[in-house]
């Protein structure tokens, strides 16, 4: 009798989740909380039909983020880079993608300019800019509007133009090539095309900066790093896009979010109007809540690591789910209640964790807070201009947010 050989091919592993449940846009996808539980090192398939581990549980996600064994080498054999925004392209990728000491070297550059003190210092004129635009939304009281487009996007992209030195009138050419970066479904050429026109927009800015450097990030990275020979012109325009990029896409994102919450949770909004002082806690809470971050970060293990128990070779790539970290009922009483008094929330880990924690959260911190503090100040009736499920959230973008958000008041 012959024997009978099994040929089927195992199940595929199913791709990152990343739809927040229906009827809830506020919260991560649903799959993360079955995976904390049940297999919190899983894995996952890339577009390209490749796989990597997937990590859910906040204690796996803060080891991976914290040992160096894993590398932000996106050049690195296993680095899972299929599906990530920016494309395949690995030139002039940035500090964020490099590891020590080439990594430390460049991030040393820039930190001072958000050190804590620093940023502070720029309260009163993020303070002065908001008040600017929330002037120009009450001239048009009465009438829907984009909260996104009046309040949310400029205050980053104003605050990052005016640290960079990038003319603020340029703000929609940056906008639109950083959406197809960060889009999920644009075809890989158009994104590509649009990575090279940032490219030599960048360029252009940087060589004109060599000439007449100013008073700014990329004027003092010219002055003395760049005239020194301790970095180049292509590492400057590095840091540009970099910056740029991350200086307004993600609190952007955040202000839509958090503005939107507060009007749907209208004894959150009270209570932080009647004790103000709860504001930095809240912005706090708001981003372990949101943890707009929904595809990575992402690492390669350069050795055999084990992680909770699972077994993670060397050359095999990572995936860390933010958003389920956050939401880990372990560390999180109640994880998926927004509560501004939450003694812990400070513990998120939506900036990162670890060497590679995000260089400007001091810098997002005092725009959330002065944005949200102001918009509950002086908009205290202000509600969604429609339905809740007609706002065209960003399940199609790697940073999550709202495309738009129509507001009266």
């Amino acid at each position: 009798m012959t024997e009978m050989i099994d040929t089927t091919v195992p199940d595929a592993p199913a791709p990152l989740p990343v739809q927040p449940p229906s009827g809830c846009p506020f919260d991560p996808p649903a799959e993360f909380g079955t995976l904390r539980t049940e297999e919190p090192i899983s894995k996952i398939s890339l577009p390209d039909g490749s796989w990597a581990w997937l990590a859910t549980r906040y204690a796996d996600i803060r080891a991976i983020l914290g040992d160096t064994r894993f590398s932000s080498d996106t050049t690195l054999h296993g680095y899972p880079l299929s599906g990530m925004t920016g494309g395949g392209n690995t030139n002039n990728r940035g500090f964020i993608r490099m590891d020590p000491p080439e990594h430390t070297r460049l991030r040393r550059m820039v930190t001072r300019e958000f050190m804590v003190k620093r940023v502070e210092a720029l309260r009163p004129e993020i303070q002065r800019l908001t008040d600017e635009l929330c002037d120009a939304m009450e001239r048009r009281a009465g009438e829907p509007v984009d909260l996104i487009e009046a309040l949310a996007l400029p205050v980053p992209s104003l605050v990052i133009s005016l640290l960079l030195g990038v003319p603020y009138d340029d703000h929609d050419v940056f906008q639109r090539l950083t959406g197809k970066l960060l889009s999920r479904t644009i075809a890989d050429e158009e994104r590509e095309a649009a990575r090279i026109e940032l490219r030599d927009y960048l360029d252009a800015l940087v060589t004109a900066k060599e000439k007449e450097p100013g008073d700014d990030i990329l004027g003092r990275l010219i002055v003395e790093q760049r005239h020194t020979g301790e970095i180049t012109h292509d590492d400057v325009a590095a840091f540009a896009a970099l910056l740029l990029i991350a200086g307004h896409e993600t609190t952007a994102n955040m202000i839509g979010l958090s503005a939107l919450t507060l009007m749907q949770d209208p004894d959150s909004a009270e209570r932080l109007r009647q004790d103000p002082t709860l504001i930095r806690g809240a912005v706090e809470e708001l981003l372990r809540f949101h943890s707009i971050i929904r595809n990575g970060p992402r690492r390669a293990a350069t050795t055999d690591i084990e992680i909770g128990g699972q077994l993670i070779r060397a050359g095999e790539g990572v995936v860390v789910a933010v958003p389920s970290a956050n939401r880990d009922a372990t560390v999180f009483a109640d994880p998926d209640r927004l509560d501004v008094g939450r003694p812990n929330a400070q513990h998120h880990v939506a900036f990162g964790y670890g060497i590679h924690q995000c260089l400007g959260q001091a810098l997002a911190r005092v725009e959330l807070q002065v944005v949200i503090a102001t918009l509950l100040r002086r908009f205290p009736t202000m509600r969604p201009a429609g339905p809740v499920d007609e706002i065209p959230f960003r399940t199609d973008m790697a940073i999550y947010g709202c495309h738009a958000l129509p507001v009266t008041w």
